[in-house]
């Protein structure tokens, strides 16, 4: 059986996908390494994108890790 003029095609988009995929999870890993290690981070991204921080802080508590939203914003506003 011949094989089909899209297999290349599809199988080289699928390779793609696939690491496109594997970028966005390494990606997403990276921002939390870097929100739950820095607080100074964690405060910009307050100031930029306050949903990203939200995610952050819902997901921890998810997780059963409480405290580091209300540490934050003590911090904070000892620094303002």
């Amino acid at each position: 059986m011949a094989p089909k003029p899209f297999a290349p095609l599809a199988k080289t988009l699928f390779k793609g996908l696939i690491l496109l995929e594997l970028a966005g999870v390494m990606g997403a890993y990276v921002l939390y390494y870097q929100m739950n290690s820095s607080q100074d981070f964690r405060n910009s991204m307050n100031n930029r994108l306050p949903s990203v921080l939200e995610v952050y802080y819902k997901s921890n508590e998810y997780a059963g890790v409480y405290g580091i939203r209300e540490k934050d914003l003590e911090d904070w506003s000892k620094k303002a």
